[in-house]
């Protein structure tokens, strides 16, 4: 009973941040978000690392952590080659604060119950970012290289949405 509360608590506070992109996201306030959700997401994988003991969740938080770091990297090094300052915005607040109180939810479980959590939780995580890329931040993108960026992301992420599935269908 438990986990559907935390994914359902999960999604509403992720759905609050996507409405919050209607007004069309500028170039700096894009790159803050996506920067942000790979931050969470590299954060979340840090937390499985140090309290998960199932091989194949350990797998898939240390290729979370190694592709989120290089996506964020290559963002990094756009917004300085453009001079661009990433925006905090009212989204990217969102995300870090729906994130905060994720990460204390899935700090409290152990052994299975975490993994199943944490797997679930990659799973809204990966559709609510990926629907965001798709349907928000790649169409208001105005910088092509941004734009680019953000494409190439979004199919690892797709990738990674698939992976997060298969890893929570194996742990049911």
């Amino acid at each position: 009973m438990r986990l559907p509360r935390l994914i359902a608590a999960f999604l509403i506070a992720a759905s609050n941040a996507t409405l919050a992109f209607a007004a069309g996201p500028t170039d700096p306030q894009i790159a803050h978000i996506a920067y942000t959700a790979g931050v969470i997401d590299i954060e979340a994988a840090k937390l499985a690392l140090q309290k998960s003991q199932n091989a194949d969740v350990i797998a898939f938080a240390n290729s979370m952590v190694n592709d989120h770091e290089a996506v964020n990297e290559q963002a990094l090094a756009l917004v300085k080659k453009l001079g661009v300052t990433p925006e905090d915005n009212d989204t990217s607040k969102s995300l870090a604060a729906a994130a905060e109180q994720k990460r204390a939810e899935l700090s409290a479980l152990e052994g299975a119950d975490f993994d199943k959590a944490y797997a679930a939780n990659e799973v809204a995580y990966h559709e609510t970012v990926n629907g965001a890329l798709e349907s928000t931040l790649i169409p208001s993108a105005s910088n092509a290289e941004l734009k680019d960026l953000l494409t190439t992301g979004l199919e690892l992420f797709q990738g990674h949405q698939q992976h997060a599935e298969q890893l929570a269908t194996a742990l049911q």
